[in-house]
């Protein structure tokens, strides 16, 4: 073990307020000396890595990254693959063609199994809206009513759901609104799922990539998708919606953003959980639909997200007794604990933001009132 890179690591996690074997929720326990190697060569990666092989532990692994986080120290220590991951995005469309479909199979084809454990009664899988609610049920049916209230949604109206995950939210606004609609989505999982939940409901769920749609609805949402489109593609996602939006029509973006400009994900978090995705920054999406569509309100509830989060790691962990051993083995275990965790600290120190916008293609007559 190289004892200066030993103090190195332990020089800067001081500085975000944490010791190793110290006695505090935040630090952490080292069980093998070839993590402060791994850490500085590899960054984040390595970190993550290094935590799914056991090398570390921490009491509390969210207030561990949120301290590393809110010390900025995820900046400062890069590693090679960072700029090829870099590289590689500015010179490649990589949420193009079959890469569109990547994530979908790597995933949110993992199992519908660990998903329905840990989402909770409905399978939405993006942020509650907990302003009124006591629980994740009902913070996840107050975000659908919010989106369809946003949307002025009515009986007899037809709607598109650009990435409609498990099919919930167009259960609820079929059941609740009376509305007819399609849902698109790159997960042939979700979408055998979404069928069987929605049967005998006006619905129709394709797998279908968002570029291949040409037909028109009097309203159109797209929930927690939006992250996996990639900055070469946000002009085209607009130019399709609007080309699919009714003139007096209403879209509604419900999308986790990020505070500034970027090209590329984390190293860990492509690697490991969402391939080729990617975080736009607000002067991304309001250049991406400029001349496209009037925006009529825009709605950040980010700190609802690590709320969520939080609950969703509560679940998870009651079940995974009940869950495949060998699907879901330690390591998986681990690394879906470093996922959540990393997750409810990016929300927590105000890094990552979740938007709702509401736009219109010519701007509503006398102005939109929107609802909270």
């Amino acid at each position: 073990m190289d004892a200066g890179l030993q103090r190195r690591v332990t020089g800067l996690l001081h500085e975000a307020g944490v010791t190793v074997d110290g006695d505090q929720p935040q630090d952490i326990t080292v069980h093998d000396p070839r993590f402060y190697a791994r850490v500085m060569a590899q960054g984040s990666l390595g970190l993550g890595e290094s935590y799914m092989d056991g090398q570390w532990d921490a009491a509390l692994l969210d207030g561990f990254l949120y301290h590393l986080m809110q010390a900025h120290l995820d900046e400062r220590v890069h590693s090679w693959r960072e700029v090829a991951d870099g590289l590689k995005a500015r010179l490649f469309n990589l949420q193009a063609g079959g890469g569109s479909f990547e994530v979908g199979k790597r995933h949110y084809d993992l199992g519908n199994d660990l998903y329905e454990a840990m989402l909770g009664q409905r399978l939405v899988y993006s942020c509650g809206y907990w302003r009124d609610a006591q629980d994740l049920d009902g913070a996840q049916e107050a975000k659908l009513d919010l989106i369809c209230r946003k949307l002025e949604l009515r009986p007899g109206q037809h709607v598109l759901d650009i990435g409609c995950g498990w099919g919930e939210a167009l259960k609820f606004a079929a059941e609740r609104y009376g509305v007819s609609g399609v849902g698109i989505t790159i997960s042939q999982e979700q979408a055998e799922y979404a069928r069987q939940l929605c049967a005998g409901l006006p619905i129709e769920i394709r797998l279908q990539d968002y570029h291949d749609l040409n037909e028109t609805f009097d309203a159109i949402f797209s929930v927690g998708m939006f992250e996996h489109v990639g900055d070469k593609n946000y002009r085209g996602y607009f130019e399709v919606a609007r080309r699919c939006l009714h003139p007096h029509g209403l879209f509604l973006l419900h999308s986790i953003g990020g505070n500034l400009s970027r090209h590329r994900t984390d190293p860990w978090i492509a690697r490991y959980i969402f391939p080729n995705s990617m975080l736009p920054s607000a002067a991304q999406l309001t250049a991406a639909f400029e001349g496209l569509f009037v925006l009529e309100d825009w709605h950040n509830f980010g700190t609802d997200y690590d709320r969520t989060l939080q609950a969703w790691r509560l679940n998870v962990e009651n079940a995974w007794p009940q869950l495949d051993s060998q699907r879901y083995d330690e390591r998986f275990k681990r690394m879906w604990r470093f996922y959540l965790a990393a997750s409810m600290a990016s929300f927590r120190c105000r890094h990552a933001q979740l938007w709702q916008l509401v736009l219109s293609p010519h701007g509503v007559p006398g102005g939109y009132v929107a609802p909270r």
